[in-house]
């Protein structure tokens, strides 16, 4: 539940808070940020992004730490809840003229004690390999020069402090070739020592590789595949060449996207509202879902790939099924835009029970899912449990959270009675199909990517007792008295969450986008400005967008202020959480001491092992 109370205690800075499993408390002597420990002034800059590596040497302290700051980038050793940190000797520490990091990936296959790889975009649309061990910089792509090193030079504040190591680069600002856009997103393809991905605020995607050579000229594309809101060109050109692909993706900036697990499929969440499926290798769109209102921002997997999350404008986070291609709950806490969502891994509970009143499992989709693969860590293997039909049902809790732009951190549980709400002993049906076999409301896109039998889901219950109306969903129309009472419920579910802020709800919301302001008369007109193909107008109430009262509202397990300012990272580790807010702050939160982990011994909980992946034919 939220920390209850108003004024000051509302807005104090919480510095540790309680879940079942014990007491979460803020570190300060773990705290990372630059070495003057000055709050940033990040008016106008780009959000504080957070990487992790392990290197796996004989010390035993082989995590690294990388953020960017502004127009600084920082590499640290990263000491966790073991020993404070120590900021004022980094690793390497960067400056950048002409443009800001805006994210960044090391590639945890290649990494060494002695070297590492490390891929940083940037606001003017250069993606920059370097290795921040070596001090070396490997190469610049979207750039005129790309296969060039950049010039660099030492930068001579901090040369009195021993082992600082600080260089300065410019970027200088010429034609980019491939895109001129902000890098919103870059990650290494799992598996793969030389792919990457690279995202822009343009709504293309790039794969690149980093062992071909550079083109000097623009590239000129093909049609490869197809589909609605997506398109997938090959680069043409006598010689292999950067980028292989490119990928357009809906309308307006693709804000992130994730790969699944097992790496076989990537999530993307474009500024149009949309979350879109891919299957990676084969090119191939499996599911599509649309936010209430606004822009998607942020997306994560569960740990054995069953369900993604996501978090926007909307103010909400929601549960998207990869099986079912269906939302089946929303989560509701926050009061401004939820900029990141991630799964906790260490905390997603598995424990076995009786056999339930199922018919069938989820053996059809085994070829497709097989999650599994080369996996050490104990919570998969145990959850890969519930795929198999001569194995007993285990009973699961996904344990998830979210932070926004109201210096909220909000943890969710998704439950059982979420996942597969109790039906009537007679009525037996598979966890795959547990809505009824109904025909689409009014207004339901025949060609939505739904559930077998494209059937919609009935109301369902909503977490943690709140109140849920018991209305239908039947071939023939529902009556306008059940109908009133259905959308009063849900009002007032909605309601009760901020019932205590109600008076002041404009006030406090930074960007006057929250549930309060949402009516089923001002849904529609929300959503018309777009230029998708699939008109959002005609996607509320359907599949792609279920009305509130038609899915379970999630309450969060805890919901508590933590920063001054907007918060930009959530990271589950296995001995802590790791958040950061746009002032440059780096918190590490302990977990509840004597806490059993969940991973399994003798693997690098940070760094689990990715499966190969071949890339994409042309």
């Amino acid at each position: 539940m939220a920390a209850e109370g108003g004024g000051k205690e509302m807005n104090e800075i919480k510095t540790q808070f309680t879940t079942r499993e014990g007491l979460y408390k803020l570190l300060p002597h773990s705290e990372y940020s630059r070495p003057n420990r000055v709050p940033f002034n990040s008016q106008g800059s780009n959000p504080v992004r957070v990487s992790f590596v392990n290197l796996n040497d004989q010390s035993g302290n082989g995590d690294r730490l990388c953020f960017n700051v502004g127009r600084e980038l920082y590499f640290y050793i990263y000491k966790g809840v073991r020993k404070a940190a120590d900021l004022s000797k980094p690793i390497d520490k960067r400056i950048y003229k002409g443009t800001q990091p805006t994210c960044h990936d090391f590639n945890h296959l290649t990494a060494t004690a002695e070297s590492v790889s490390l891929l940083v975009g940037f606001s003017a649309g250069q993606v920059q390999l370097i290795d921040p061990i070596k001090k070396e910089t490997s190469k610049l792509f979207n750039e005129e020069n790309s296969c060039q090193h950049l010039w660099k030079v030492n930068w001579n504040e901090e040369r009195g402090i021993e082992g600082s190591k600080t260089s300065e680069e410019a970027l200088v600002t010429v034609q980019r070739l491939i895109d001129k856009s902000r890098v919103t997103c870059v990650k290494w393809v799992p598996g793969s020592e030389s792919l990457f991905l690279v995202a822009h605020s343009s709504g293309n995607m790039y794969l690149y590789n980093v062992e071909h050579t550079c083109g000097t000229t623009a590239p000129h594309y093909q049609l490869l595949k197809q589909g609605e809101s997506f398109a997938v060109h090959t680069c043409k050109s006598k010689s292999t060449r950067n980028p292989l692909l490119k990928w357009t993706v809906g309308e307006g900036a693709l804000n992130e996207f994730a790969f699944s697990p097992d790496g076989k499929f990537l999530a993307c969440v474009s500024q149009d509202g949309f979350l879109r499926v891919f299957n990676f290798d084969s090119v191939e769109l499996h599911g599509t879902m649309k936010s209430y209102f606004g822009g998607l921002l942020c997306v994560c997997w569960s740990p054995d790939g069953k369900y993604i999350v996501t978090g926007g404008e909307d103010d909400l986070v929601t549960v998207w099924s990869f099986v079912d291609c269906r939302v089946i709950a929303r989560g509701h806490g926050h009061k401004s835009w939820v900029s990141v969502v991630a799964f906790d891994h260490y905390t997603t509970s598995v424990e076995e029970s009786d056999p339930m009143e199922f018919s069938g499992s989820d053996e059809d989709f085994q070829d497709l899912l097989h999650f599994g693969r080369d996996r050490a860590n104990s919570t998969q293997s145990r959850l890969s449990k519930r795929n198999s039909t001569d194995s007993r049902p285990v009973s699961v809790t996904y344990r998830f959270g979210s932070v926004g732009q109201d210096t909220q951190l909000c943890l969710w549980d998704l439950t059982e009675d979420i996942l597969f709400p109790h039906q009537p002993l007679s009525r037996a049906r598979t966890h795959t199909n547990v809505m009824n076999a109904t025909s689409p409301p009014a207004g339901s896109n025949g060609n939505s990517v739904t559930t077998p039998g494209n059937s919609v889901p009935p109301p369902l219950p909503r977490s943690n007792s709140l109140p849920h109306s018991a209305v239908s969903n039947t071939g023939s129309k529902s009556s306008v008295m059940d109908g009133a009472i259905a959308s009063g419920v849900s009002k007032f579910a909605t309601l009760s969450l901020h019932d205590r802020k109600e008076r002041h709800h404009e006030k406090d919301h930074k960007r006057n986008h929250s549930m309060g302001h949402i009516s089923s008369k001002s849904s529609d007109k929300l959503n018309l400005v777009t230029k998708t193909k699939t008109d959002p107008a005609k996607t509320l109430g359907t599949p792609l967008c279920p009305r509130m009262e038609d899915v379970p509202l999630l309450e969060p397990l805890i919901c508590k202020k933590i920063a001054h300012e907007r918060l930009t990272v959530l990271i589950f580790l296995e001995d802590c959480i790791v958040t950061a807010c746009q002032e440059g702050f780096i918190c590490t939160w302990g977990r509840p001491a004597g806490r059993a982990p969940l991973q399994a011994g003798g693997q690098n909980a940070r760094c689990p092992p990715r499966p190969e992946l071949r890339c994409p034919a042309a």
